[in-house]
């Protein structure tokens, strides 16, 4: 069997001392979660967090920086993620949008509400990607490179 790491982008938007989660239904259980999902075929990175936050949120994410990369083995599930995780701001709002498949509601938690609620974290890293920026990590975005052409001779 061919091991290979699940890519994902997920997002840290702050307003006043909240972030910005999702609760998702996960195997039937509703769990919390940074706005987040897969990187899809001839996407960016940045493209991928833009759409994944308007999706599951219906709010327009303008990516600032990033604040991490992060490999994490799933060990229930034995899978591996490699997340880039992004912060910036979504402060235009679609009331007629419909969120995501999954997506219960969006919620603005404080960290210590977040850090009170992590028996219901989709993973670790909802609370390490906010705490992380919460430490002013800070990655230009231009650290990431699309090449979506390939190459040639």
């Amino acid at each position: 069997m061919e091991w290979k790491p699940h890519v994902t982008v997920s997002a840290v938007v702050e307003d006043h001392g909240r972030f910005l989660l999702v609760e998702e239904t996960i195997r039937g259980e509703l769990k919390l979660n940074n706005p987040a999902g897969h990187l899809e075929e001839d996407e960016s990175l940045v493209d991928a967090v833009i759409r994944e936050v308007q999706e599951e949120t219906a709010r327009h994410f303008v990516p600032e920086a990033i604040t991490g990369i992060y490999l994490w083995k799933n060990p229930g599930a034995d899978k591996t993620f490699l997340r880039v995780n992004f912060f910036g701001h979504a402060p235009e709002f679609d009331p007629t949008q419909p969120l995501d498949t999954g997506i219960q509601r969006t919620l603005w938690l404080s960290r210590e509400e977040i850090a009170a609620e992590m028996h219901r974290a989709r993973s670790p890293l909802v609370l390490r990607c906010v705490d992380d920026y919460l430490a002013g990590r800070r990655y230009p975005l231009d650290a990431l490179t699309h090449m979506a052409d390939g190459f040639e001779e």
